[in-house]
């Protein structure tokens, strides 16, 4: 795949310094420039003010300048205009008017981390306390590893993806959406049919189920306004979760163990239908979750493209 990685994101909030402060508290780095890092992506959050949240730019890295031209004549043949530069494009998704610049990049290689030892039945791997339970330091995101945008047309919204971009296609949830990936992640994008274009949630990688609880954990101390759902862990993607809602109102998740797609081959896309698409188990998902509480006022026109 010359496509790898889903690089960076910038949204639109009205309350900057609010929201900025939450994801600082999230985990992430707050950079002098402005941008919020990973530990191993680097500068992948940018927030901006903007009347209404919105997404305003996804940012894709792929591997040279033969991947870069193939991608601008798929686009066009969408008829979707396309700036071409040297070293990147820029786009524009057709349906909910985000940005989409697709840029020659390095690949992110990321550190192997020892597996943590777990006891089971007959199964001694550990002597002393689980290091789950040790006081730690604060959890801090490894990368961002996907997000999920409601789409008024997400047909060709996915259309823009997968035919202009280049993103393949890992599951479905019938009529309702589609899991898509530019790297060996299951999914980098969720394309879902929604009444309003929006930005339902970003996710950012952390290193096990533990670190998904402990960072939930504190969010929480002292916000519990900031909660929304978890912990639970998916069947499409079989992450661990836990939802929280940052001060604009977009959701972010903590996820740990996401399914890895690295041949094609020995991978099956399912239809899914139902609540199977969005959990195996935990708690039910609240009706915020599904519908967030502002749509209504999304949709009264502000957030929409032009």
């Amino acid at each position: 795949m010359s496509l790898h990685s889903l690089s960076s994101i910038t949204v639109g909030v009205p309350n900057l310094a609010e929201t900025r402060a939450y994801y600082a508290d999230f985990g992430l780095r707050a950079e002098d420039d402005g941008w919020l890092s990973t530990r191993d992506g680097g500068r992948q959050l940018r927030l901006v003010h903007a009347p209404t949240r919105r997404l305003l730019d996804l940012a894709v890295g792929l591997d040279d300048h033969d991947d870069l031209a193939a991608v601008a004549t798929r686009l066009r043949a969408l008829d979707v205009p396309v700036s071409l530069e040297q070293d990147h494009l820029v786009a524009v998704e057709p349906i909910a008017g985000f940005q989409v610049t697709v840029r020659v990049a390095d690949r992110l290689v990321q550190a192997e981390q020892p597996a943590t030892p777990y006891n089971g039945p007959g199964r001694i791997e550990r002597a002393g306390r689980a290091p789950g339970v040790l006081p730690a330091g604060p959890v801090r995101p490894r990368k961002l590893g996907h997000v999920v945008i409601g789409s008024t047309d997400h047909l060709a919204t996915r259309r823009f993806f997968t035919e202009g971009i280049g993103f393949k296609v890992s599951d479905e949830v019938k009529d309702h959406g589609a899991f898509l990936r530019c790297s060996t992640d299951h999914h980098n994008v969720l394309v879902m049919a929604a009444p309003v274009n929006f930005l339902h949630h970003s996710s950012w990688q952390v290193d096990d189920v533990d670190e998904v609880g402990r960072g939930a954990t504190a969010m929480l101390e002292g916000n519990p306004e900031r909660h929304v759902w978890g912990l639970g862990r998916h069947y499409a993607g079989s992450n661990f979760f836990w939802y929280l809602k940052d001060p604009a109102g977009n959701f972010s998740e903590y996820y740990s163990d996401m399914d890895c797609i690295v041949d094609d081959q020995l991978w099956t896309p399912e239809v899914l239908e139902g609540a199977k698409g969005l959990f195996s188990w935990g708690p039910p998902p609240p009706p915020s979750f599904l519908r967030p509480e502002d749509l209504a006022e999304l949709m009264t026109g502000a957030h929409q493209p032009g």
